[in-house]
C-alpha cells in the first residue's frame, strides 16, 4: 500500500471507532456543481468501510454555493464537510469556520502542487485539502495557425504576439485571433501575475495595480484590442464558443480543463484532431509562464461534532483511487501529481498531449491575492479593464480609479491592522 493509502486507512480505523462506539453516526456534505452529483457514488465506498455511518451529500449550484455558505455559518447550520473554491478559504478562516488539517496531510503534503496547495495555507497553517486543480491555458486551432504559417505554440508574449498578427492577416472576414472575453479578470490578472505583480501593497491592505509591473502587463492586454487581434464586442458577436471556435471565427482561447470534455463531445468529428492546447507563453524566453493556481478543496466545519470521521472522509476522499474515479467521472484534474501516474488521465495520444500541457502548467502556478476581499476586487477590477479596453479612459486613468476601489475596499483591513499595532 501506498504511504497515502497507509495514511487514509489509518484515519478510517480511526474513525471507524468514533463511528462505531455511537449508531448511527450522519455526516453532512456539501458539493458544488457537477462534483455535487459525483459526490455519491465517491462516498458509497466510504459509507461501505463504516456500517455505522450515512453520508449525506448535498448538491448545491456553484451560482448560490457562496451566500448559501455564509448563510449557513451565520445560521449555525454548516455541514461537516464542505467542497468550496480556493479563494473562498481566505473568508472561510477570517470566520474562524473551518478547522486546520497540517497534521492529516503531513505524510502527503509534498504530493501535492505546490502552488495549488499554496491557496489553502493562510497564516502558516494550512485549512483545507486540495481535491482538484484547475488553472488556464491556452486552447487553440492547430489547423489554422499551421495554415497561417505559425510553427508551433507560442513559448513567449513576443511569439504570441508575431503568431497573433499572422493570423490576422492570413484569416478571412470575421476571424479574431484570439477571443478575450472583457468579463474575465483572469487572463489581464495572469499577465500581470507572470510580470512579477502582487497587485496589493502594504500587507495586502492596499491597491497596486498601477505599479509598473501590473501596468505593463494590462497594457499588453489593451494592445491585443488596439491592435484588433481582440473584438471588443466578443461579448454580443460570440454567441456560442464552441460552435465559433468550429467555425474558425477565433483561433486561440485562454480557458480551463472543463473545456478538454466540452470541446470534445461538441465540435465536429472533422475537427478532432484540430485543436490542441499549449501552457501560458512567457514574458520572456526561458522562464515557464505563470498561470492561475484555482480548483477546489475540501474543508472541515469548525462546527463539526464529528472531526475524525469528517477528517477520514476528507482523506478518503482524496486518496488516489478516488481522485482517479472523480477525473473519471466528471473530468477532474487531480491535485496530486501521483495520481497523475496512477489515474488514466488520458486514453489515446491526442489527449495525452492536450492534457500534458495542463500537467506542465500546474508546476508553475500563483494564487492571487489570500484575502476574503478577493472576489469583490476581481469585479472592479473587470468593471475598469473594460473601460479602458473600450476607449471611455486611459490606462492610467482606469488604474488610478481601480487603486481607489480597492483601498475603499480594504478599509477595514488597514483600520484592524492599525489596532493591532497599537
Amino acid at each position: 500500500m501506498s504511504g497515502s493509502g497507509v495514511a487514509a486507512a489509518l484515519l478510517l480505523l480511526v474513525a471507524s471507532g468514533v463511528a462505531s462506539a455511537t449508531s448511527p453516526v450522519e455526516l453532512r456534505v456539501w458539493g458544488m456543481g457537477r462534483e455535487g452529483e459525483v459526490l455519491r457514488d465517491l462516498v458509497a465506498v466510504f459509507e461501505e468501510a463504516h456500517p455505522g455511518v450515512r453520508v449525506r451529500v448535498q448538491q448545491i449550484p456553484w451560482s448560490a454555493a457562496h451566500e448559501k455558505l455564509l448563510t449557513a455559518f451565520v445560521g449555525g447550520a454548516l455541514p461537516d464537510v464542505i467542497q468550496v473554491g480556493n479563494t473562498w478559504i481566505p473568508e472561510l478562516v477570517a470566520l474562524d469556520a473551518v478547522l486546520p488539517v497540517d497534521d492529516q496531510i503531513a505524510t502527503i503534503r509534498d504530493d501535492f502542487f505546490p502552488g495549488i496547495l499554496d491557496t489553502n495555507v493562510l497564516d502558516g497553517r494550512t485549512w483545507g485539502v486540495p481535491w482538484y486543480a484547475d488553472t488556464r491555458i491556452l486552447f487553440y486551432r492547430h489547423d489554422l495557425t499551421a495554415a497561417a504559417g505559425v510553427d508551433g505554440p507560442p513559448a513567449t508574449w513576443a511569439e504570441w504576439l508575431a503568431a497573433l498578427e499572422r493570423m490576422q492577416r492570413s484569416a478571412g472576414p470575421g476571424h479574431s485571433p484570439i477571443l478575450l472575453p472583457l468579463r474575465e479578470w483572469q487572463t489581464p490578472v495572469i499577465l500581470a501575475l507572470q510580470r512579477g505583480a502582487t497587485l496589493l501593497r502594504d500587507e495586502a491592505t492596499r491597491g497596486d495595480f498601477a505599479s509598473p509591473p501590473a501596468r505593463t502587463a494590462f497594457d499588453f492586454y489593451l494592445d491585443l484590442f488596439r491592435r484588433g487581434l481582440a473584438r471588443r464586442d466578443a461579448a454580443t458577436q460570440v454567441t456560442n464558443v464552441y460552435q465559433d471556435f468550429a467555425a474558425g471565427r477565433f483561433t486561440f482561447y485562454v480557458t480551463g480543463p472543463w473545456n478538454l470534455g466540452e470541446l470534445a463531445r461538441r465540435l465536429p468529428p472533422a475537427l478532432e484532431d484540430a485543436w490542441r492546447t499549449a501552457p501560458m507563453p512567457s514574458p520572456a524566453p526561458g522562464v515557464p509562464g505563470v498561470s492561475l493556481a484555482g480548483g477546489a478543496s475540501l474543508v472541515v466545519s469548525r462546527s463539526t461534532t464529528e472531526p475524525a470521521l469528517a477528517g477520514a472522509l476528507v482523506a478518503h476522499l482524496t486518496d488516489i483511487p478516488m481522485l482517479c474515479r472523480l477525473y473519471d467521472l466528471a473530468g477532474d484534474l487531480p491535485a496530486r501529481s501521483s495520481a497523475w501516474n496512477g489515474c488514466p488521465i488520458a486514453r489515446d495520444g491526442r489527449d495525452e498531449e492536450r492534457t500534458a500541457a495542463f500537467w506542465t502548467q500546474l508546476q508553475a502556478v500563483r494564487a492571487t491575492p489570500k484575502i476574503p476581499e478577493w472576489e469583490r476586487i476581481a469585479t472592479r477590477l473587470t468593471h475598469h479593464l473594460e473601460l479602458a479596453v473600450r476607449g471611455d479612459v486611459t490606462l492610467d486613468v482606469a488604474l488610478a480609479a481601480l487603486d481607489r476601489d480597492v483601498d475603499a475596499i480594504l478599509e477595514k483591513r488597514r483600520w484592524l491592522r492599525a489596532r493591532e499595532a497599537e
